[in-house]
Order: structure tokens, then sequence, then C-alpha cells
């Protein structure tokens, strides 16, 4: 029997609620498949703050290095979200967790299920047949680049830079992902316009020289935001910068309905961080409302990660099996409303 070292950072709001739900999955799995899994938790954000107060201890920052892998909830809190003068804010330990753990590309997969069609704002025949990947750069870009100020304070700056080196590297993940699926990838940029978006197309136009099994496309970040609305499914797999990657991907997750679905991970190191997609949602804290799905099928991807493709499977079956029962949390809308905790129980069942 292996045995799989996570650091649970369930975080605050539901992040609690719905990674128990996870690690009952995961539970779930180890049973079938042969695997010990072991859980180290550890605070983050305001939780963090609370208690230490850093949003990112030095013993958790630890924990994430020397494990497998790292399991993460929510963060946020709305005593923060109101007060734009905190010094000291929840958001920051996830910023300073990507950087220290090198953790440079952000995957955002979004899938339209046949039961949920309804839930989405587009019209079912645009939503139908959505299976798409958006992997975006997560460490670099006009987020990390010099800022200021001019000395009168009436003009400001913020600079959009880019090596090759940054480019190849998450331009690789989107490459080994597109042949995994449809082989199709999309590089979105600006490319008529930013200097930096044109040294993008250069490096992809010649990877796609090495890779004339994946089908590559060019299309500028004002179409890609209008082509998202109009015909999301002829998306497979998106690759873009960081600013661009954040719009894209947070247009793109409405398309299925409900953020409760949608997983995600950062990858980059030996170290990745898979959670949802959502917030903390402090609204539905402990009232067992809350959809675990996205934080269950971030465990899938943290399986993925780890190559137990199987396992990983199982979860996803697992879920579209429950889905497709007509079962779900109250945010789906379904025939049959259960909780947060029936929700994982049903899961794990299936697996």
């Amino acid at each position: 029997m292996s045995i799989i070292k996570l650091a649970v950072l369930d975080g605050d709001g539901i992040g609690p609620e719905v990674v128990k739900q996870a690690i009952k999955v995961l539970n779930a799995v180890g049973q079938k498949f042969g695997h010990d899994f072991s859980y180290d938790y550890a605070p983050v954000g305001a939780t963090a703050i609370d208690q230490t107060g850093e949003p990112l201890p030095d013993t958790t920052l630890e924990l994430c290095k020397k494990s497998d892998a790292v399991l993460f909830g929510a963060i946020g809190h709305p005593r923060y979200d109101n007060d734009p003068s905190a010094k000291v804010r929840p958001e920051q330990g996830l910023l300073k967790l990507r950087r220290e753990l090198g953790l440079y590309a952000n995957l955002r997969p979004v899938a339209a299920y046949e039961e949920l069609l309804h839930l989405s704002p587009l019209q079912t025949d645009r939503i139908k047949g959505v299976d798409m990947l958006i992997v975006r750069e997560l460490t670099g870009g006009i987020y990390f680049g010099e800022r200021g100020r001019s000395e009168d304070g009436n003009s400001a700056f913020d600079t959009c830079s880019y090596s090759r080196m940054e480019i190849e590297r998450i331009c690789k993940i989107a490459f080994r992902e597109a042949a995994a699926r449809r082989k199709k990838l999309h590089l979105v940029d600006k490319a008529n316009v930013l200097e930096s978006s044109r040294l993008w197309r250069e490096v992809v136009r010649k990877m796609a020289s090495e890779h004339p099994e994946i089908e590559v496309q060019y299309m500028f970040v004002d179409n890609a935001a209008m082509q998202l609305v109009l015909n999301p499914a002829q998306f497979d797999v998106i690759v873009t910068s960081n600013m661009f990657g954040d719009i894209l991907s947070d247009t793109s997750s409405v398309l299925a309905g409900s953020l409760g679905l949608l997983p995600s991970s950062s990858i980059g190191s030996s170290v990745g961080m898979f959670e949802p997609i959502h917030g903390s949602a402090p609204d539905l804290v402990g009232q067992n409302k809350a959809n675990p799905v996205a934080t269950i099928l971030s465990a899938a991807m943290l399986l993925d990660h780890l190559d137990l493709r199987d396992e990983a499977a199982a979860i996803r079956r697992a879920v579209n099996t429950t889905l497709a029962s007509g079962v779900g949390t109250g945010d789906l809308r379904p025939e049959k409303k259960v909780g947060c905790t029936e929700m994982g129980d049903l899961i794990a069942g299936r697996v």
C-alpha cells in the first residue's frame, strides 16, 4: 500500500465543509485502489491571520513543500473585502503560496453536463458539447511587472513583461494537455498591439512546428471573449497570459451554470495545488448548502497530477453518475435536493 502525503489547507468560509467531502471521496479511492492518504492540516487566509497574524505562516508553507500535493479549500472573509485599507489580507497568502511553490500554470477545465444544460446562461444549443481547458500563465505578466506612479500622483503605470522561458514552459504544458485531449490548441493574445504578445506568438509558432499532430490556432483576446459566448464548444485547450487568462477563465466559469462544479489546479513544481474556483461563500457557512463537486473534482485533478489516472477517472465517473441521477445541491436546481454532506456521501459511495 502506497502512502500519499497531502497538505490540507481548508481555509476560510465553506472551505472546511467542501474539503471534508473531497477527503471522504479520496478515502473511498484509497479503499478501492489500495492507497493510503495521510492528511496534515494547516491554516491559511483569514483563519491563519486570526491565529498567527500572517495569511501564510511559515509552518504552513513548509508543510506544503514536503507534501506530495496540496488540497486547498477557499480563502477570504467579508471583514477584509469591506476594508480596502487592510494591510494584511487573506489573498496575500494564496499569492505567496503560488510564488513560493513555483506554481506558474493554472489549469481550469470547463465542461457542460447534459443534465444541467438548463443552468447555463447560454442557450442549450450553444453550451452543449462544451469541454475545454484554459491554461493560464500564473506568475508573470502585468500583475508582476514594474509599477508605479508619477511624483504628482496624476499618472500610473503597470508593465507587462514576459521572457521566452516563461512562455515556453507554460506552452509546453498546454501542448501536452492538448495532445491528451482533442489535439486542438488556441493561443489567445493581443499580438496586433502588444510586443509581449508578439513574443508569445513567435514562441508558439516554433513549438507548433515541433508538434504537427496538434492543430494550433491564434485568436486575439477580444475575439476570444466574444467566441466564448457565441461558440464555446469550438475550444479544446486555450493557453494565454496571466491577465487574459484571469479574465477569460472567469468568463468561462459561468458557462456550466454553477461555480460549484468547476475545479482547478496550479502546477509547476513537483508539488501542485488543487482547489475549487469558487470563493469562501460566507453566506453559506455552516448550513450544509455548499456544493462540494468542484472540490471533489479538484481532488481528481490532484490524482491525475500524481499519475493516478484510473483513480481520477473513478471520481469523475462517480460525479457524472450522481449528477445524471437528478441529485444535487440547491445551486443545481435538481430533481432531488441534498446537502453538502449527503452529496459527498453519494459520490464516495459510487466510487
